[in-house]
């Protein structure tokens, strides 16, 4: 089944709600990422809420999100847009944990406790949106619960969750996302609260065959849901052998002078989809006359 998130609003309009399924997503990062299962976790929880987060865009908005504890998976980004399209990388993709004390993959361990959450949104400003908060946990989903109350001031649950097949494959990926809306009644609040707390594992609903739709039938219970709209949800990288060479026809003469004439050639892997990019020798002179002439 193909990944999609969708985007709905309950309660009059109280409560805006995201979901994903994003097992598809999560695995192809995995395998471009050549992660361990505990460090799949990790990547694939702060994916899959970056995905969500991306859709709360419009048009070409993108955001990056910087995960940056002091655990041993060290940093983890994740880039996402509008139109469900989403890539992450890991620093140290081989990071493996015994189970923790609650049967679940260590996530909180391959993170860390301590370091910072950063969230950068280009809405096609001058100025980018930066925000930033202390990792509170490390067990992503609570660190972003903790970002969008206190840098975004939107009182907000955040849950994801990634199973892992014993080849280290991933088995079930997906997540939600709920945020209360200025004016929402203490008893809508306490009713949400109540069921986001309840909640059953979301990577279990979707081992099981459970859809983005049913996740958020476990959130409002009884109370109606509207779906704004539904968005398939790809991995994509926009990592190219011409934004490659451009990147190296701003390195100056100097820099290119030397990769011509001592490394006879470039070369680039791009840290998102681990694509490698070669640039001959003869490309090189050419990137350089064309400097020149500019």
């Amino acid at each position: 089944m193909s990944d999609y998130l969708i985007k709905a609003t309950g309660f009059d309009g109280q409560i805006r709600a995201y979901a994903i399924q994003s097992t598809n997503l999560v695995e192809e990062a995995r395998r471009r990422q050549d992660t361990w299962a505990t460090a799949t976790a990790a990547l694939g929880r702060t994916l899959t809420i970056t995905t969500m987060m991306g859709a709360m865009l419009k048009g070409e908005d993108k955001l990056t999100v910087k995960l940056d504890g002091d655990g041993p998976t060290g940093t983890i980004v994740a880039d996402a847009n509008a139109k469900g399209q989403a890539r992450a990388y890991i620093t140290h993709p081989h990071v493996d944990f015994d189970l923790n004390e609650q049967g679940k993959l260590d996530v909180r361990r391959a993170v860390g406790t301590n370091g910072s959450l950063s969230v950068v949104k280009d809405l096609g400003l001058k100025e980018h949106f930066t925000g930033q908060v202390p990792i509170v946990s490390g067990e992503v989903s609570e660190d972003f619960t903790y970002y969008f109350t206190s840098s975004e001031q939107v009182p907000s649950a955040v849950g994801a969750g990634v199973l892992v097949n014993p080849d280290q494959t991933v088995l079930a990926s997906g997540g939600f996302i709920i945020q209360v809306m200025p004016g929402a009644s203490d008893d809508t609040i306490d009713y949400i609260e109540k069921r986001v707390n309840h909640i059953q594992s979301i990577s279990s609903m979707i081992q099981a065959g459970k859809k983005a739709e049913d996740i958020l039938s476990e959130i409002f219970g009884n109370e109606q849901f509207n779906i704004l709209e539904k968005i398939p949800v790809v991995f994509h990288c926009n990592c190219s052998l011409e934004r490659i060479k451009r990147a190296i026809s701003s390195l100056g003469n100097e820099e290119i002078d030397q990769m011509i004439e001592v490394d006879g050639g470039a070369e680039a892997t791009c840290h998102f989809c681990n694509e490698h990019y070669y640039i001959t020798k003869e490309e090189l002179i050419e990137l350089k006359q064309f400097g020149e002439l500019n």
